[in-house]
């Protein structure tokens, strides 16, 4: 998308990334999230789960923004996304902690 100007804060915003989690079997293949993801990074794949439904998969994994619109219109409480920065930063205060 282009703009007609830049933002003056455009260098100090930072976009959000997330990271999606999906629990396979859970899933009964109603394909609400890969519908109503703004930024398209869900398809259907084409393998089955556990119990014969197909599963959403990451197909887009670097444009996930972590809108959680996935999260909260899953039926079946099957994906969820947490964001990224907050895991390197877990994974930082581990280390710090270690030594």
């Amino acid at each position: 998308m282009r703009y007609w100007r830049v933002p003056l804060d455009a260098e100090k915003v930072k976009i959000p990334r997330g990271e999606i989690h999906l629990i396979i079997n859970r899933c009964k293949g109603c394909e609400f999230c890969v519908e109503f993801c703004p930024r398209d990074v869900l398809v259907m794949s084409k393998d089955y789960n556990v119990k014969g439904y197909h599963y959403p998969e990451v197909a887009v994994p670097d444009q996930c923004v972590n809108c959680d619109l996935c999260q909260v219109i899953c039926p079946d409480f099957a994906i969820f996304c947490l964001p990224q920065d907050a895991e390197a930063k877990s994974d930082e205060e581990v280390k710090d902690g270690e030594g």
